[in-house]
């Protein structure tokens, strides 16, 4: 059957720059329905491989625990430290991300854990064994999952990284000098900013709940880091708070609690004490921290920046044409295909995919991408895959002002709302 074309108003007159020009023909019922097509399709077919392939990333993700903090207080060594900083990121951006999307809500039999809606909530106890990191797993759900997904690019997207650093960008020293500053912020981002700006987040989406007034002269979109906390420069909550419910317990356990039992082991061991011991195993897990932190901005931070990735100036309907387009346009992938490169991405390296049906599992990704990129040419829709080292340095070109993204073309952004709109009109007539 015929797809009946929505009628629009008349096309954009103003010229379009070189890199927009597949946009003149492109056919945007075409694209969405095969988009959509293909989501619901998928989502009917994940089942059992899917958490078989999830328990093997667990399984490759503990492994590397095991190693490491078994390891820790003999010797300072790049193997231990590469193990527990594995085990971290994976840990997070891996196995609980894709857990926390609901990627496993429709296909893993046991739903008392791997439910969008228990996994690391609740309790301290949960967290502790699911999600335990820097950040406070609720708020990073509502930052993540909610704001970022489904405000991508555009200015109220907290993980927009050329607002983030705008500061940085406009900062009047020469570009050499910022370069330090970028090293700082990625080997430190997730408890210095990630932290602190997801409770924020947490804290914002309450006072909407409530109908509370957000203070005058308070811009929401700002970034709160954990210098902000400490100086008081944040009206959300209070370093009291901060601490006693999203940094404290993760830096009390892991860095204070983590390595006492070294300090019983060397008081018995020939050769070492426990001070000894203790120290070794402190000292791995902070260059671990440091290590994984530098290992999630490559993969994490780098996905929707650079000079070929745009930005978008109003809302969208959620998983309207306008959505699916922006979720490609605003998402960088990088090389992929095997199970083994997509570990040490976290499967990140499906961003595209990732981003037009949060809610699938990292299997999933794996046997979308290339139907996607066929789709994606098929249509002329811009499709970016790189190797991630290459991202990391158009990253980097836009936190210091080398470089600056796209914005997608003003009138054309216009034209496929109302072609969102009038589609929905349709559908509910």
């Amino acid at each position: 059957m015929c797809r009946k074309p929505v009628e629009l108003s008349p096309k954009p007159s103003a010229p379009l720059a070189e890199h927009d020009a597949w946009l003149a023909k492109f056919d945007y019922e075409g694209f969405t329905t095969e988009i959509r097509a293909l989501g619901k399709r998928l989502e009917a077919e994940q089942g059992e491989k899917d958490v078989n392939h999830l328990n093997k990333m667990i399984f490759w993700s503990n492994s590397f625990a095991t190693i490491g903090f078994l390891t820790a207080g003999f010797s300072v060594n790049a193997i231990t430290i590469f193990c527990i900083s594995t085990f971290i990121f994976t840990r997070w951006a891996c196995i609980a991300h894709h857990t926390c999307h609901g990627g496993y809500q429709n296909c893993h039999p046991n739903l008392n854990r791997w439910s969008r809606f228990k996994f690391g909530l609740g309790t301290f106890w949960r967290r502790y064994n699911d999600f335990f990191d820097w950040m406070l797993p609720e708020a990073w759900n509502v930052e993540h999952n909610n704001r970022h997904h489904y405000n991508l690019s555009e200015l109220t997207d907290p993980d927009l990284v050329e607002n983030n650093t705008k500061l940085l960008r406009e900062l009047n020293v020469p570009t050499f000098m910022k370069y330090p500053m970028v090293v700082f912020f990625m080997c430190t981002w997730k408890w210095f900013y990630y932290s602190a700006n997801t409770f924020k987040e947490l804290k914002l989406a309450q006072w909407r709940r409530e109908g509370r007034k957000i203070p005058e002269g308070i811009v929401p979109e700002d970034q709160i880091t954990v210098k902000s906390v400490i100086f008081g420069q944040n009206p959300f909550y209070s370093l009291a708070e901060y601490f006693t419910v999203v940094f404290g317990p993760y830096f009390i356990m892991h860095f204070l609690v983590g390595p006492i039992p070294w300090y019983f082991l060397g008081e018995y061991l020939d050769g070492y004490t426990g001070r000894q011991m203790f120290m070794t195993a402190l000292t791995n897990l902070v260059l671990a921290d440091v290590l994984s932190n530098m290992h999630a901005f490559l993969c994490v931070v780098t996905n929707h920046a650079g000079d070929d990735m745009y930005r978008f100036r109003n809302a969208c309907r959620p998983y309207s044409g306008s959505f699916f387009l922006r979720q490609v346009l605003a998402s960088a992938n990088y090389d992929m295909g095997t199970d083994l490169i997509d570990f040490f991405h976290a499967y990140l390296n499906y961003q595209v995919e990732h981003h037009l049906w949060p809610s699938l599992s990292m299997k999933s990704y794996q046997l979308a991408a290339p139907e996607v990129q066929e789709i994606c040419k098929k249509y002329g829709v811009p499709y970016t895959k790189h190797n991630v080292f290459w991202r990391l340095k158009k990253t980097v070109d836009i936190m210091v002002g080398n470089t600056s993204m796209r914005w997608f073309p003003e009138e054309y952004e216009a034209l496929l709302l109302e072609k969102d709109a009038k589609m929905e009109e349709i559908k509910t007539k």
